[in-house]
């Protein structure tokens, strides 16, 4: 079987940076053992599958290891694709399992996506393993649904700290972001999933689902600018609303291909 495939950088303007997902195009779903192989086979963060949903899609994701409930990256990159390769120039609306459906609309060569809004929560302790490792360096810690957070003192903290990535690997399927206030943005974040197959993720759109809302309220507006700062790096323009965020950024193609599954 032949299948299209396009690899996309995301949360950028420019290859080699951002996150790069693979977004493979189906006529109808494959066993997920297939799906996760062709994740596997291409080793990136995300793979994106899509299928036809009348004048939508639905959208699957999986890490090389796992499915996962929801990725931010990989569907900006879909949308990218779609716009690009298929000539979609609208809104285009992707159903989740999940996290309801998401939405991304080509804007002023970028590309606007709609999330869901997921609050922190504090009343809910850090991993007593997130605690041990800085607890002193921590100003802040909180969680959400798939992920822990602390906040840290300063950008320059965030990008001097290494990550013990076995003991991370601990929590599983949950992930571990940190975040501090940005020097030339409102905040800053790295993040780190080994235990999903993701040791330290480029840029990761699903996080921001809390990050906006959470440096909403610390820093009293509703409009952010974000970095995150791995080696490949990435920015976003985030909006924050009364149930939803919304994220703003590039993308580009790096790579048409065509792959072959039995």
């Amino acid at each position: 079987m032949k299948l299209e495939m396009f690899q996309v950088d995301a949360f950028t303007d420019k290859v080699f940076s951002g996150n790069s997902a693979a977004v493979v195009l189906l006529d109808d779903w494959l066993p997920d053992a297939v799906l996760q192989g062709i994740a596997l086979e291409n080793n990136l963060a995300e793979t994106a599958f899509l299928k036809p949903q009348g004048e939508q899609w639905e959208i699957r994701w999986f890490t090389p290891t796992e499915e996962v409930p929801f990725c931010g990256h990989a569907t900006l990159a879909s949308a990218c694709a779609l716009h690009q390769r298929k000539g979609i120039d609208r809104a285009m609306r992707f159903s989740t399992r999940q996290v309801g459906d998401l939405v991304v609309t080509p804007e002023g060569g970028s590309y606007r996506m709609d999330i869901p809004r997921f609050d922190p929560d504090f009343d809910i302790q850090a991993d007593a393993l997130i605690n041990s490792m800085r607890m002193d360096a921590w100003l802040q810690t909180f969680r959400n649904r798939e992920n822990f957070f602390a906040e840290l003192a300063s950008e320059a903290e965030v990008l001097a700290f290494r990550p013990d990535l076995p003991r991370i690997a601990e929590l599983g399927s949950f992930g571990f972001c940190i975040t501090a206030r940005g020097e030339t943005s409102d905040f800053v974040s790295r993040y780190f999933a080994p235990g999903a197959g993701i040791p330290e993720d480029p840029v990761t759109g699903s996080t921001h689902a809390t990050l906006a809302p959470y440096w909403a309220q610390k820093l009293g507006k509703m409009h952010l600018s974000a970095r995150q700062l791995s080696a490949r790096g990435g920015t976003l323009a985030c909006e924050v609303a009364a149930e939803r965020v919304y994220l703003k950024g590039d993308a580009v193609i790096f790579m048409d291909a065509q792959i072959y599954v039995p």
